[in-house]
């Protein structure tokens, strides 16, 4: 009678898998492994080697604390002839006297995390099993059975493998790359990363739940998105936009996402001060691409908050054209920076998988918490807001129109429509080098064309009808928001008066002041220093064909990089003349005397 079979060693051949699985430069000391691909294993027995059609192995995955089979997240599967390519399976790779290699296939649906491996040896009267070791499980962006595969290797090294970024700050007429460290393959952000779905709102709300949509890269995306700033949960970031960071780090410091996540496991999970924009879209970076979704950050230049969901931002103005603060007021930020995610959309119509916004960035909830996405970028082009998450804000921030009014104490005039300004010069990294690759054109058509008006005009339609997608009940908890910014910009604005100007009620290119059709525009003299004088020229241009007299209110006001006006440092009025078809050029001095006090104020 043969001696049972007794398993003395297991080895989980970490460095051979690893490499395999584009995990070794996280490390070739423990498994890391990718959804939709094979892992070896070699088992040491004691007295006997396994025999082919007398011995029976079966092999068990678990992952989370109450592993199910039905939820995903336990599989047991038996030593087989073949591999199935949408099951857990294993198969005998090869076989000697004492020991014997098995390869065992991950689904490509299989839930993302840690994972224990057993091995039963199924012998009468009871079977044994041995605890053979720990993996790690992420996403596979190399395999076209996962939702995230990118099928360009340059693309993969980019949006998956490379630790080194820029990320474009400044405004329209300066656009700054700032170089960031991801750090996405440092051994412990691994563990980073996945402690921030156990402390997640889901996770402490329905843990069994939780655990069984770790499959899915949109549920996946979504959570963290929320987890990246605190306002809701015990979260990564927590933002701070005053100007006052003495408790904490200035957004501006921070060059690199390591020290933040170290950071924030370190404490217990408490927020690290402090971040902004591009700090939360950093770190949401490497967090994605360290679980396996590619991820690229994203700059947005004069960018929308549109607070009411209506897809125009409107402004208050007085007649010195001074910007006035309102409650809950839209603004356009002079960048804004958010992150996006390659993803499939199952939950969607065919053709919207690809690219998807997801803006970690507190700034309005969805469902209840603080998060943004994932939008779907071809949605947004099409304007195809009623599809989930959260398109119809991601549409104003690269395509509102823009209503400014002009207030006084017995009534409020809208004076200009403004539909080109907002969303211009989107940014990322480009694949070849450290050149900025403009990708505006994938979120929008060319700016003033037929054909982007057309998308608007439908996008604004749209929103009065019901939604084709569902509901979802992801993310649920709320908190009071935190408002703010830090980076200074300044608004110089002219207005003519209220009674010059026209109302425009249809979208429609942006036109210069209506009746009196007097085109003006502001230029700077030179790129102004700080400590200097700021030279404008103001050009006005007569459009029409008879001579025209206007009153004209100019207004210079510091600014906060997120469109919250502050001090009006500078004001002046007069009136000119122009002949038909002329033009004139007025010449305006602001010396740093006037601004300087102002610009302080915002740093």
């Amino acid at each position: 009678m043969a001696q049972g079979l007794e398993v003395a060693l297991s080895d989980l051949q970490c460095y051979r898998n690893n490499l395999k699985h584009y995990t070794a430069d996280i490390s070739t000391q423990r498994l890391i492994a990718r959804r939709a691909e094979s892992f070896t294993i070699k088992l040491q027995f004691k007295s006997r080697g396994y025999l082919e059609g007398t011995d029976r192995l079966a092999f068990t995955v678990e992952t989370g604390l109450w592993p199910e089979e039905a939820s995903g997240t336990k599989a047991t599967f038996h030593l087989a002839s073949s591999t199935q390519p949408k099951s857990w399976s294993a198969v005998v790779e090869s076989n000697d006297p004492n020991s014997m290699l098995v390869s065992i296939f991950i689904p490509g649906n299989a839930v993302i995390g840690h994972y224990s491996l057993k091995v039963h040896v199924l012998a009468k009267p009871s079977p044994t099993t041995y605890l053979l070791g720990h993996f790690v499980l992420l996403f596979n962006p190399w395999s076209p059975e996962d939702d995230v595969y990118l099928a360009d290797d340059k693309e993969r090294d980019e949006y998956v493998l490379n630790e080194y970024g820029l990320i474009y700050q400044g405004n329209e007429n300066w656009i700054h790359p700032s170089p960031w460290n991801f750090g996405q393959l440092e051994e412990d952000i691994l563990d980073v990363c996945l402690k921030l779905l156990d402390k997640s709102l889901n996770f402490r709300q329905d843990a069994f739940k939780d655990m069984a949509r770790r499959n899915d890269p949109v549920y996946v995306s979504r959570v963290i998105c929320a987890m990246i700033n605190c306002n809701d949960d015990a979260g990564v970031l927590e933002g701070n936009w005053s100007g006052n960071y003495a408790n904490g780090v200035s957004p501006s410091v921070w060059n690199g996402s390591v020290t933040i996540l170290r950071d924030w496991y370190a404490k217990e999970c408490q927020p690290v001060r402090y971040g902004q924009c591009w700090v939360f879209a950093a770190v949401m970076c490497t967090v994605m691409r360290c679980l396996g979704i590619p991820s690229r950050v994203v700059t947005n230049f004069n960018s929308a908050h549109d607070t009411n969901g209506n897809l125009f931002v409107e402004e208050l103005i007085d007649n010195t054209g001074k910007k006035l603060r309102t409650k809950n007021s839209d603004s356009i930020w002079n960048f804004h920076v958010w992150n996006e995610c390659w993803m499939e959309r199952r939950d969607l119509s065919p053709g919207y998988g690809g690219w998807q916004v997801l803006d970690p960035t507190p700034q309005e909830k969805s469902s209840g918490v603080y998060c943004c996405g994932p939008a779907s970028v071809k949605a947004i082009k099409e304007g195809n807001i009623d599809l989930n998450y959260d398109a119809p804000f991601v549409f104003a921030m690269v395509n509102a129109d823009c209503i400014s009014w002009i207030a006084s104490s017995w009534k409020k005039e809208k004076y200009l429509r403004d539909t080109h300004s907002v969303g211009t010069f989107i940014s990322t990294k480009s694949l070849d080098g450290d050149e900025r690759n403009d990708i505006t054109d994938k979120y929008k058509y060319r700016e003033g064309s037929q054909q982007e008006r057309k998308v608007f005009e439908q996008a604004v339609a749209r929103l009065k009808q019901p939604r084709r997608s569902t509901t979802d009940h992801s993310l649920q908890l709320s908190s009071e928001r935190n408002g703010g910014a830090n980076l200074e910009s300044r608004s110089l604005s002219s207005a003519a008066s209220p009674e010059e100007i026209q109302d425009q009620n249809k979208p429609q290119p942006n036109r210069p002041l209506s009746d009196a059709q007097i085109a003006l525009k502001f230029k700077l003299t030179k790129s102004p220093q700080i400590g200097e004088s700021i030279g404008l020229v103001l050009v006005a241009t007569n459009l029409n064909f008879d001579s025209k007299k206007v009153k004209l209110s100019l207004s210079g006001q510091s600014m906060q990089h997120e469109g919250r006006p502050l001090q009006q440092f500078w004001k002046h009025s007069m009136y000119i003349a122009l002949g038909p078809s002329e033009e004139g050029k007025l010449l305006f001095t602001i010396p740093y005397s006037t601004y300087g006090k102002s610009w302080m104020k915002t740093i």
